[in-house]
């Protein structure tokens, strides 16, 4: 029956079915043939894993990520980046980086992230001469951020899988983040210094503080949720709402820039995405629930430690692991699935369940830029007039990058702890 459950949803996604299908067709075909429940369980369990509360903020935090990208808060965000890092060598490219770590801390998605600066900033370094493929490249990296930073929806789905704190895992997302922003700018620099692309206008204070006055709402944003969350006075599902809340009053009355005819289109648009998101959440519930019923966790943690006797071992394979499973499943579908299976064997070589968490969210992340499923990648894509295989060559630099910084992850606990008082 283990068998059956994973060789059918490895067979049912290599020819295309979408992942929800194909999860739910492979646990309900085993659940047929083993007789391990009754079918009327299926539906059961699919309702049960998405009649969360904390799932709740996954829909809010897309309404608000669509929100701000249509109500002019992202172009400030761009603007504001431009004064910060814009007149270095390989400024639009680190301007894209930056802008894209300032929405991750407010949008909590990778996609929303690609989709709101590369609209902006894909055009215009393709026009400055980085030409397309890199800029899309670029773009589709940074754009990972959304997932790593503060707040973040898989981080929200690790932590109810795992049973751990959402406000835990949102801190341990901070250092690892910036170690990623860090070594995507220096990247930029470098890959301009051998283009010798043009320096733009050198920005003063004065600059930087009329940028700053302009989006000093964008930028409190942040604050508001992170602040909201770490001070106790919100739950991350109830920052989400204040998010969306903070969006419509900024986007549609100060800035004047969310029209009204538009909110129903931004409404539905981010109903498809969510529904998307939690019936992927709904299938992949039914299909751990199988995996528990087969005891494939005992079974696989009996064999891991029978086999290997290091904790750092195990992190290398799950890395390895995680990293391939990340070119073919969503990091929300990876997580529901997988976290069951690795977690109790983290736990027994005394890994932290929270360090372990942002390793899983750090390796799945770069699955959203890497071939062949990445959404980044095709989100970027579509922005840039280009195809898949265009950028594929380009995209290396940056995958080799996150390979050193989720090595850099991996074995520096601290960098995940530090905040989290564990």
């Amino acid at each position: 029956m283990i068998a059956l459950l994973f060789g059918l949803l490895l067979l049912l996604l290599l020819i295309g079915v979408p992942v929800t299908f194909a999860l739910g067709l492979a646990a309900v075909v085993t659940i047929w043939q083993g007789d391990i429940m009754p079918l009327l369980i299926a539906p059961q369990e699919m309702i049960r894993s998405v009649n969360s509360f904390p799932l709740l903020a996954i829909p809010f935090f897309i309404l608000a990520g669509n929100l701000m990208q249509a109500g002019g808060i992202s172009k400030r965000l761009v603007d504001f980046s431009k004064t910060l890092v814009g007149s270095t060598t390989g400024g639009l490219a680190m301007v894209a980086i930056v802008t894209s770590a300032f929405f991750a801390a407010i949008s909590g998605s990778g996609a929303a992230t690609t989709a709101a600066v590369g609209a902006i900033l894909i055009p215009a370094m393709a026009a400055q001469g980085y030409g397309k493929p890199f800029a899309a490249a670029n773009q589709a990296a940074a754009g990972a951020l959304g997932v790593i930073i503060p707040p973040s929806i898989p981080m929200i789905l690790y932590a109810i899988s795992a049973n751990q704190s959402v406000g835990d895992m949102f801190m341990a997302g901070f250092l690892p983040g910036l170690v990623v922003v860090a070594s995507l700018l220096i990247y930029a620099r470098i890959h301009a210094s051998n283009l010798h692309m043009p320096v733009e206008e050198v920005t003063g204070v004065r600059d930087v503080l009329g940028a700053g006055r302009s989006a000093i709402l964008a930028l409190l944003m942040p604050t508001l949720i992170l602040g909201g969350i770490y001070g106790g006075i919100v739950t991350p599902t109830e920052a989400a709402v204040v998010a969306v809340v903070y969006s419509l009053l900024v986007g549609g009355i100060i800035y004047r820039e969310l029209p009204l005819r538009e909110i129903p289109l931004i409404l539905r648009d981010s109903a498809i995405t969510s529904a998307v998101v939690l019936s992927i959440i709904a299938a992949a519930g039914l299909y751990g629930r199988i995996i528990l019923s087969l005891q494939v966790p005992t079974v696989i943690s009996e064999f891991v430690v029978g086999a290997i006797d290091s904790a750092w071992m195990f992190i290398i394979l799950v890395n390895i692991l995680l990293l391939f499973v990340g070119m073919f499943l969503e990091a929300a579908a990876a997580i529901l699935i997988f976290t069951p299976i690795l977690l109790p064997i983290a736990l027994s070589f005394g890994i932290d369940p929270v360090h372990f968490g942002v390793i899983m969210v750090v390796n799945l992340a770069m699955g959203m830029f890497t071939p062949p499923v990445g959404l980044n990648l095709f989100i970027a894509s579509q922005i840039a007039g280009i195809g898949i295989p265009q950028i594929a060559r380009a995209v290396v630099p940056f995958v080799i990058i996150l390979l050193v910084d989720l090595a850099i992850i991996s074995f520096l606990p601290w960098l995940s702890l530090v905040f989290t008082g564990r």
